[in-house]
């Protein structure tokens, strides 16, 4: 593999890996990952100060237990010469001497200990300024950020163009297209099975013949039970149905009138 092709893989790779860990990079969490660096930073800077301080106040005590020290070798010497002991005043001074180096030793070391805490403790509160000054700051942005989410959030939702709005856009459209197609199946089948052209196959339907014929029968089924339940009312007898026989029916005949001019014949038997 040549390394023109390297090169070129290379910089594909870079670019889709800086293309994703912008997906994936949120400014609110840069912004408090930053500042929790910068109050860690500012808490050693405090504990630089303190331990510089803590430096400073031995070289305090140092220089308080040399100073009496000197002090009383001072006196010391003071009192041998008094009493006539040259010997010892010298080795009293001598020793005081070697004190006073000390001290003057101590003096130096404590000026530029004490010299450091200044700075350091400027430094600290610059420092604290600062920390203070990007915490406001990054709760500004990080507020901008959130509302211009939203915002964005909403927008998107109303103009349709978010992932989640385009979603359900999309299964919204496919079910009208399925419920369209579904209608219009239902439809052609319903137009095929009237002309005809299709048979069904559970054998419940009928052509138009069958039909009229059954409605006939019906019809017919109809009169005879009315003029059965006629019958029994007015105490007669039912009607053949001799519609069900294949007969026509004969039409009742009228009971004979009598004349109302005619005596009434005696119905009753002569007696013998």
């Amino acid at each position: 593999m040549s390394d023109g092709i390297m090169k070129r893989m290379g910089m594909i790779f870079r670019a889709k890996a800086n293309k994703a860990l912008d997906r994936a990079e949120d400014p609110r969490e840069t912004l408090d990952y930053s500042y929790q660096k910068q109050l860690e930073l500012l808490q050693k800077v405090r504990r630089g100060v303190a331990d510089v301080a803590t430096s400073r106040k031995r070289l305090e005590l140092q220089l308080t237990q040399l100073q009496q020290q000197s002090s009383k070798l001072e006196e010391q010497g003071r009192k041998a010469l008094s009493l006539g002991r040259e010997d010892l005043a010298r080795e009293a001074l001598t020793r005081r001497a070697g004190v006073q180096q000390q001290v003057q030793d101590l003096e130096v070391q404590y000026q530029q200990l004490q010299g450091e805490e200044e700075k350091l403790t400027l430094a600290s509160q610059r420092l604290q300024a600062k920390v203070d000054a990007f915490r406001t700051k990054k709760e500004t942005i990080k507020a901008q950020y959130s509302a211009a989410q939203a915002q964005t959030q909403i927008a998107e939702s109303f103009s349709g163009i978010s992932e989640e709005m385009g979603d359900v856009g999309l299964a919204i459209q496919r079910a009208e297209d399925k419920t369209a197609q579904l209608q219009a199946r239902a439809g052609a089948i319903d137009e095929l099975l009237a002309s005809g052209a299709l048979d069904d196959p559970s054998g419940m339907r009928k052509d138009d013949i069958s039909a009229e014929l059954d409605r006939m029968s019906a019809g017919s089924d109809v009169e005879l039970e009315l003029a059965r339940m006629k019958a029994e009312l007015g105490g007669g007898s039912a009607p053949t149905p001799a519609i069900e026989q294949g007969q026509p029916q004969a039409a009742p005949q009228p009971a004979p009138q009598q004349n109302p001019y005619q005596a009434p014949q005696d119905q009753r038997p002569h007696e013998g």
